[in-house]
C-alpha cells in the first residue's frame, strides 16, 4: 500500500490548497512537518509548521540522517529540510503522508518511500501572474525574475514528476478531484 506522495510547483500554483483539500476529505492524509532553520513567524507552533531547528542542530540533525534531504535558501541563509522522524512517526500510526516539497526532496521521496509525485500547473501565466502579485507586493523586476524562475521549473523539473496537474483559476475542486483519482489508481487507501 503506498503512504507517500509529494505535489511540487511554482508560487502561487495552488499546492498548498490542493494538499489541504485532500487532508479535509480524507482524514487519513496528513501534512508532513518539515524542519527549518528560520524564526517561527506569528501564530506558527514548532511541530505543526515546521520544526524550527538552530543552524547547529539542523546541520547535526542532517549529519546523524535525521534529515535526508534539504536545501539552502542563500538570499536568507535558511535550511529547509525533510524531517525523517515526523516522517516516520505519521507512517506508523496508519497515515498518508503529503509533502510540499522541491525536487531534491520529491527524488528522494520517490525513490526511498514509492512517493507519487504531482507538479501544479498554473492555467495560465496571467492567472499566475494574478495570483502572485495578490499574495505578495513586487517590482515589476521582481515580477520578471519570478517568471523566468517559474518558467525554468515547468520547463526543467515539470517532466521529471509523474503527473502534471493543471490548477486553473477558480477551479481548484476539478484539481484535487484529479489529483484523487490518480492516488487511487496509484493503489493509495485514501479511506
Amino acid at each position: 500500500m503506498k503512504n507517500v506522495f509529494a505535489i511540487a510547483g511554482p508560487t502561487g500554483s495552488g499546492k498548498d490548497s490542493i494538499i489541504r483539500g485532500l487532508i479535509a476529505r480524507y482524514p487519513r492524509i496528513v501534512f508532513a512537518v518539515n524542519a527549518t532553520t528560520r524564526s517561527p513567524r506569528p501564530q506558527e507552533e514548532s511541530g505543526v509548521n515546521y520544526y524550527f531547528l538552530s543552524r547547529e542542530d539542523f546541520l547535526t540533525r542532517v549529519d546523524e540522517g535525521q534529515i535526508p534531504e534539504h536545501y539552502h535558501r542563500a538570499d536568507t541563509d535558511t535550511y529547509y529540510g525533510l524531517y525523517k522522524p515526523d516522517l516516520d512517526a505519521k507512517l506508523r500510526d496508519g497515515k498518508i503522508v503529503a509533502f510540499q516539497i522541491q525536487i531534491v526532496g520529491a527524488r528522494y521521496l520517490k525513490e526511498q518511500y514509492g512517493a507519487t509525485t504531482f507538479f501544479i500547473m498554473p492555467g495560465s501565466l496571467d492567472a499566475f501572474e494574478h495570483r502572485v502579485r495578490a499574495r505578495s507586493a513586487m517590482t515589476e523586476a521582481e515580477w520578471e525574475e519570478r517568471l523566468a524562475f517559474t518558467r525554468r521549473e515547468i520547463a526543467d523539473e515539470a517532466p521529471w514528476y509523474d503527473y502534471r496537474i493543471v490548477n486553473e483559476e477558480g477551479r481548484l475542486n476539478a484539481a484535487i478531484e484529479e489529483v484523487v483519482a490518480i492516488l487511487k489508481k496509484e493503489g493509495y487507501v485514501l479511506e
